[in-house]
């Protein structure tokens, strides 16, 4: 199972089932199954508070990710701060989808990612992230988008410091 939770965020999100489609897929070609996965949207503050109180991180974030998979079965939580998406997606190139469509889409499979035991913290496991997510979203380019993807989000908070 495969959930998008849009929260308190005001965000709505079109193309939930192409989404799905296309992480069950970049699972099946890494001999992993979908088991429940959810994508909960929220705001600056709210991950900021979830980093702290979580993790002991003082800073904000883009995502997330609680890994609650067992052995071959992808299950999780991605929290996806889609304020901190919307800044970000500034700074990636364009493809068929919008700014930032594409960028949320990476970082959903970016958690996805980190379920399926990739990591980012040193220089060759974050080339070997960004490798991996740029070869989903070809996939999604490739593959998946006969639908669209589509989100409305309007920021209500900003950063505090």
């Amino acid at each position: 199972m495969f959930n998008i939770l849009e929260q308190n965020t005001g965000a709505r999100l079109k193309g939930k089932r192409i989404i799905k489609r296309w992480i069950n897929n970049v699972l099946k070609e890494r001999g992993l199954t979908l088991g429940e996965v959810n994508v909960l949207f929220c705001t600056d503050p709210e991950i900021l508070k979830l980093n702290n109180e979580c993790l002991g991180h003082n800073y904000y974030t883009d995502i997330i990710t609680f890994d609650y998979r067992i052995e071959d079965i992808v299950s999780g939580d991605l929290f996806i701060s889609l304020d901190t998406v919307l800044a970000n997606s500034e700074d990636y190139r364009q493809m068929y989808l919008q700014k930032f469509e594409c960028e949320l889409c990476r970082v959903i499979v970016h958690g996805i990612l980190h379920i399926c035991g990739e990591d980012d913290h040193t220089p060759t496991q974050q080339k070997k992230m960004r490798s991996a997510e740029n070869k989903a979203l070809k996939m999604l380019e490739e593959n998946f988008l006969n639908g669209e993807i589509k989100i409305s989000y309007r920021p209500k908070n900003q950063k505090n410091g």
